[in-house]
């Protein structure tokens, strides 16, 4: 269990991340969350984070929890992505 709830955790700091990188000036990089950004910027990533605790959930459901922790490792470095998009913004 504790790896859904570092998945969890590292979906509120994508979150985070992603909207004070929109407001220090960058860019969203992913073509399916900039079409859910047509109705604002918050919105597009609110509503693919929670595509991604639907998909997660799923994950739990079916006792994928190797792949919860595949998908952890890809949160944990865009995170750091986006950590390094601000500083250079």
């Amino acid at each position: 269990m504790a790896i859904t709830h570092i998945f969890i955790y590292l979906q509120l700091l994508d979150l985070l991340t992603t909207l004070v990188g929109f407001k220090l000036g960058a860019a969203e990089a992913s073509p399916f969350i900039r079409i859910l950004m047509q109705a604002g910027p918050a919105v597009g990533v609110i509503a693919s984070k929670l595509v991604a605790l639907v998909l997660g959930g799923v994950c739990v459901y079916a006792k994928k929890y190797n792949l919860i922790r595949w998908i952890s490792y890809w949160y944990a470095a865009l995170i750091v992505w986006n950590l390094m998009v601000m500083l250079t913004a």
